[in-house]
């Protein structure tokens, strides 16, 4: 059925501004001749240029009045105009869904009004009354008067004024939230959850859901004690006499004993067993049957209240009670002062926070109008309406109650009279009996009400997977949430006991209001909030994830931004730098498609880290159009992040597409990062298949990267032999050999220290070879490097190695043969062979000496002195730290103008036979420092 005409969108013309603006038009307005047939519901991704009962203009994009048409509108799609307008989010709540959908944000959009299902409450019905009816509730009918009697008229005054400024702050605070958007059910939970994360949500809500079904106990409990007290013959069990000796809090002496009878424990625990399970009937029968049923309880609620005011006004009646003086000035001055003492064998834990842990419940009742938030027309409007007009006028109403109460009776009748507002009232007690006892259970039937359904509606949330019990889809009742509510209200009844049950329903619901529990009680306080923390910690743990768009998230954002401009972009000190290390993902490998990242390059990357500090960033890079390969881009992304969090490294994932990898790394290197959050450090694995598996392109892209790095101010580490990298499990034992031949700002030295901190190497020892020429004073330098390590806090064993350089070495066209000859003549071999290749194309195209595109110059002299080098770093490195667990070496820069094959066969030669090697090369400045 279509929901009936109300508005449609005028098209964009040519005259309109770049941004989509959509405008309500009535129908009939256009020439459409299908606007008749008025709106009609669009599923997400449904082409609006398709829909025929839409009628969009032809593709000559002119309509029928000439102007021009739709044709504009079709650029963009229905779906982008839902995308660019947040409609999927803001008719969600609206829109027919599945009931399988979760927080109805993927549900259809409706062009006009859907169809409603259910009956919607107003603010009166929905929620003025229930917050009415939960304040004026058991606590001002049978403990109010004592407690105006135990803390004296200007105490009280100070209590009632406490706690209303705190719900109403609670209020302003519940109207902020419930005006930000649209709300759903779930009441509380809904509002807390999605201000401060799916843990505080879950945590807090779960303890208000307790409160609320530990508050149905003490409405049963206090209907009972109230039918008790006005019908004693209904007693099974003798009733319980207390001989009660009224003493000042100083003991000075008041008065006589006085004998006070209150209901027997058994009797309230067999009618209040009774009446919650007359209630769970009532609750099974639906949520409809209590809407109809609650207003007709608030009635007798107003009445007797009426009439308690019309006694205090007339009193003292004839056969009035001899405590009851009347109104009277006298009376006010004698109770204006406290006068704690005990009044029953419950007796009170701590007078000095019994008041506020006893009074605190009745005005808890403000989120009765939250719990039915599913159920309002307008959530934003009659939230904040119905809750701070319910606040406003109960918090006035207990105020003037203090001064008449106070007025009204003598301190004895105050302490031992618990129904004295019956026996006001005019024209009967029964009045009053009748409106407690109806307000009550008016009051426990809320709760019994709202509890299942806050249970259900964080079970649906499926944050926990412990809780998927108490789901309950869209439209149905969730009975097993109430049959769970209802075990622990009948557990509470069995108690018995109000002075006892009022305490925990104040933790519970404090845990919402952020009031200072301390001042209750020390022993529920600890308990709550180590119920509150345990939950928490639980859903941190346990729970899955849930972006709300917490305030948390906001406040980290916030935050960020503020550290971020308070470093600014001036250089870091070396006492504070961290290594922010670039992960090249994917380059010079094959790995399973499904793997995005090699793994051991992950376990490298946590290496770089100390204690957790600092912040990797994973980049790779697709190869090909932007426009095409964007949402591959996007795919990619998603499953490089999931595998990071897989593989417990703590950082972010990056995709860029490109033409080459090249090119993609000259963006990267240029653009990652912001002020001095951008990575410092570029780490990539060492291209070992180059040359087994023929790639010609991996030399010129992967000097090109080096190169970039250099000119970017990047430092860099290669790591080879990353398949043999060690995990977390596994310990190594022997050294760490650093082979420190050119100043590289105590980089490769940090990188020493950082691997020591983890579990595999903490066993490791460090040795650091200082390379030099043979007429360099050798004792010197070692006597230097010492002190600069001590002096570092460094614990390291120094060697220095003397090497005969390409000039002074006059057997260095056969001095190899000492080395390792044949990969020194086969490096020599495929060197020469390419160079001839490069030669005889270029005079056979007569151009000058290109590779890669660029000019290259060729100098066979320089070539034989780097080969000779790289030949001799190789030796020593195998001689000295054959059996070492990881050798760090200074990282040659690539020659400029040089062949990028050449620069290869260097590295190659470099390495060779070294199992597990890092190439590392620092930047124009320290990474550590001598001073403190």
């Amino acid at each position: 059925m279509r929901p009936a005409p109300q508005q449609r969108y005028r098209t964009v013309e040519s005259h309109d501004r770049a941004v989509v603006q959509m405008a309500p038009m009535e129908f009939g307005s256009s020439a459409d001749a299908s606007a008749s047939a008025g709106p009609r519901y669009i599923k997400p991704g449904t082409n609006l240029r398709t829909d025929a009962r839409m009628h969009m203009a032809s593709s000559n994009g002119r309509s029928s009045n000439g102007s021009q048409g739709d044709s504009k509108l079709e650029l963009f799609g229905f779906d982008s105009l839902v995308n660019i307008l947040g409609l999927k989010r803001m008719v969600g709540e609206q829109a027919q869904a599945s009931a399988s959908t979760r927080d109805g944000e993927n549900a259809g959009i409706a062009i006009g009004h859907p169809k409603e299902t259910e009956t919607k409450l107003d603010t009166m019905m929905g929620v003025f009354v229930p917050c009415l009816q939960n304040i004026l509730g058991i606590i001002y009918y049978i403990r109010f008067t004592w407690i105006v009697g135990m803390g004296g008229v200007w105490q009280s005054l100070v209590l009632v004024a406490f706690c209303g400024s705190c719900t109403f702050l609670t209020t302003i605070s519940l109207s902020a939230i419930a005006t930000n958007g649209a709300m759903k059910g779930g009441g509380p939970y809904y509002l807390i959850g999605r201000a401060l994360g799916p843990e505080v949500g879950v945590s807090i809500g779960l303890c208000f859901f307790l409160g609320n079904a530990v508050a149905g106990a003490m409405y049963v409990l206090g209907a009972v004690e109230t039918f008790l007290d006005a019908v004693p013959s209904a007693e099974f069990f003798q009733e319980s006499v207390t001989v009660v000796t009224n003493t000042f809090v100083n003991g000075t002496a008041a008065g006589n004993a006085t004998t006070i009878s209150t209901p027997n424990l058994h009797d309230l625990q067999v009618y209040g067993i009774i009446v919650t399970i007359l209630l769970c009937f009532i609750v099974f029968g639906g949520v409809k049957i209590i809407n109809k049923v609650a207003p007709a309880f608030l009635i007798p609620v107003l009445f007797s209240i009426l009439c308690i005011y019309i006694g205090v006004f007339i009193a003292p009646r004839p056969n009035a009670s001899k405590w009851i003086t009347g109104l009277s000035i006298t009376t006010l001055k004698d109770n204006w002062s406290s006068d704690y003492q005990r009044t029953n064998n419950a007796g009170v834990p701590d007078p000095n926070g019994a008041l506020l842990g006893l009074y605190f419940p009745a005005v808890t009742g403000i989120m009765a109008g939250s719990n039915r938030s599913a159920s309002l027309k307008d959530t934003q409007r009659s939230i904040p309406i119905g809750t701070l007009h319910a606040t406003i006028s109960t918090t006035m109403m207990y105020l003037l109650s203090v001064f008449l109460f106070g007025a009204l009776s003598t301190r004895e009748g105050l302490l031992t009279d618990r129904l004295l507002c019956a026996a006001v009232a005019w024209p009967s007690p029964a009045v009053v009996y009748a409106g407690i006892i109806l307000s009550t259970l008016g009051a426990a039937l809320q709760s019994l009400t709202g509890a299942p359904r806050l249970l259900a509606a964080i079970a649906n949330d499926d944050i926990l997977p412990v809780l998927n019990y108490f789901k309950a889809y869209e439209g149905s009742e969730p009975h097993v949430a109430t049959l769970f509510t209802s075990f622990i209200c009948i557990s509470c009844v069995i108690i018995g006991n109000l002075d006892v049950i009022t305490p925990t329903i104040t933790m519970f619901f404090l845990l919402c209001y952020a009031v200072i529990m301390f001042m209750i009680s020390w022993t529920f306080t600890v308990v709550s909030l180590a119920l509150a923390s345990l939950i928490y910690y639980y859903v941190s743990l346990k729970g899955k994830a849930g972006d709300w768009g917490d305030g948390f998230k906001s406040a980290y954002f916030q935050l960020a931004l503020r550290s971020l401009r308070s470093m600014g972009a001036n250089q870091v000190h070396p006492k504070n730098w961290y290594p922010i290390p670039l992960i090249f993902c994917r380059p010079w490998g094959k790995l399973p498609e499904d793997v995005p990242c090699h793994p051991k390059l992950a376990d490298f990357a946590n290496c770089m880290k100390k204690k957790g500090r600092g912040m990797s960033i994973f980049v790779s890079i697709i190869d090909g159009d932007y426009h095409e390969s964007a949402e591959d881009a996007k795919t990619a992304c998603r499953q490089l992040s999931a595998y990071i969090d897989y593989r417990r490294c703590e950082g972010v994932a990056e995709i860029i597409v490109a033409p080459s990898t090249s090119i993609g790394f000259r963006s990267i290197v240029q653009t990652m990062g912001l002020g001095n959050l951008k990575p410092n450090i570029v780490v990539m694995r060492y291209p070992e298949i180059w040359r087994r598996e023929n790639l010609t392109q991996i030399p010129s892209t992967f000097v090109s990267i080096i190169n970039d790095c250099i000119t970017a101010n990047k430092a860099v580490v290669i790591v080879k032999g990353l398949d043999e990298w060690p995990n977390e499990y596994q310990r190594q034992y022997g050294t760490i050999d650093l082979y420190w031949i050119v100043r590289d700002g105590g980089l490769m030295l940090l990188l020493s220290q950082l691997l020591l901190t983890k579990e595999s190497f903490e066993s490791c020892k460090i040795q650091v070879f200082c390379i030099a020429e043979e007429d360099t004073e050798a004792e010197e330098l070692k006597a230097d490097v010492k002190k600069f390590l001590y002096d570092l806090r460094m614990q390291a064993d120094v060697i220095v190695v003397t090497v005969k350089s390409w000039e002074a070495d006059p057997d260095r066209s056969g001095g190899s043969k000492k080395d390792d000859p044949e990969v020194y003549r086969s490096s020599q071999s495929r060197i020469r062979t390419y160079i001839s290749e490069l030669k005889e194309a270029a005079e056979r195209e007569r151009r000058p000496l290109m590779e890669g595109g660029k000019q290259v110059v060729v100098d066979e002299q320089k070539v034989e002195k780097f080969l000779y080098t790289m030949l001799k770093l190789n030796a020593t490195i195998l001689r000295h730290s054959r059996m070492a667990v990881v050798v760090l070496v200074s990282l040659p820069p690539p020659p400029l103008n040089h062949l990028a094959y050449c620069y290869m066969e260097y590295m190659d030669l470099l390495v060779e036979n070294i199992p597990r090697i890092l190439i590392v090369r620092g930047y124009r400045r320290d990474v550590v420092t001598l001073f403190t």
